[in-house]
């Protein structure tokens, strides 16, 4: 076995021999929300377990497939399923997704993700653009040796929620007459639910929703240069603001009722990208 890096490359050498274009955007699609798979015309599936050194998924809702095909006029790379830390995965696994996307040449990337909502404004089935995260309560998803030829070892995040696709967001919400909300997301590590007393810090500390994913592959995305929208769909509300016990099945309930909506909203943002 090689570097982390030389097997990356193994892993995409092997994805390029499947595709025969090379996609411009890529997109990670959160728990139940594969539904926008479906729309991407022209389709080729490339599964988790036939790649060479690619983690697979283990949760529900996570088909575990790369596909490409045609959404919204572009040419695409959607990962159906991802990688948390509470599945035991390292952080060069958690990270694999965004980097091949980097290599195969994609220029941005649409993360979404199933959330608790924090703000108490937002009701579940509300989608929330992300301005900004919080993540500083887990080990960095680059801990160990960096990688050069993909980013410097120490980075800025300053604008790690890309402005001009924030602004493309907000314009396709208003093309189809969608209200969307806006702000922070908190990364917990999981695969716990948050207690009310750490979703009370969490409000404090200026957080809006909060989930288990996402930061680890903003924070690659933000390392290796590619421009990231971030969109949270608010499956539930966070422990403590209703008086209800927190369960997966409702995640996915949730998600199931809107998936209309998330997936028209988003093949309008990547038709206007």
């Amino acid at each position: 076995m090689g570097t982390h890096f030389e097997n990356l490359h193994e892993s995409v050498e092997y994805i390029k021999k499947k595709i025969k274009k090379q996609p411009v955007i890529g997109i990670v699609l959160g728990s139940g929300l594969g539904i926008l798979a479906t729309e991407i015309e022209n389709r080729i599936e490339i599964d988790y377990k036939d790649i060479p050194f690619f983690p697979v998924s283990t949760i529900p809702g996570h088909a575990g497939k790369l596909i490409f095909g045609n959404l919204g006029g572009k040419y695409v790379v959607c990962m159906s399923g991802r990688f948390h830390y509470y599945e035991g995965y390292e952080p060069e696994q958690i990270t694999i997704g965004i980097r091949v996307f980097k290599l195969l040449g994609v220029e941005g990337v649409i993360i979404t993700n199933a959330a608790g909502g924090i703000n108490t404004a937002f009701k579940e089935g509300t989608i929330m653009l992300i301005t900004d995260h919080i993540g500083f309560l887990a080990p960095s998803a680059l801990r160990g040796p960096n990688i050069p030829e993909l980013g410097e070892r120490f980075f800025d995040m300053t604008e790690a929620y890309d402005k001009k696709y924030l602004r493309i967001a907000r314009e396709a919400a208003g093309n189809i007459d969608f209200d969307v909300k806006e702000g922070v997301y908190m990364f917990f590590k999981g695969p716990n639910y948050e207690t009310p007393a750490e979703i009370k810090a969490a409000r404090i500390l200026g957080a809006d929703a909060a989930g288990m994913s996402t930061v680890p592959e903003v924070v690659a995305c933000a390392h290796c240069g590619l421009k990231v929208l971030g969109i949270s769909v608010i499956t539930n509300m966070a422990a403590g603001i209703l008086d209800k016990k927190l369960n997966h099945a409702e995640v996915m309930e949730t998600a199931n009722r809107i998936k209309g909506f998330f997936k028209d909203y988003v093949k309008e943002i990547v038709k206007e990208i």
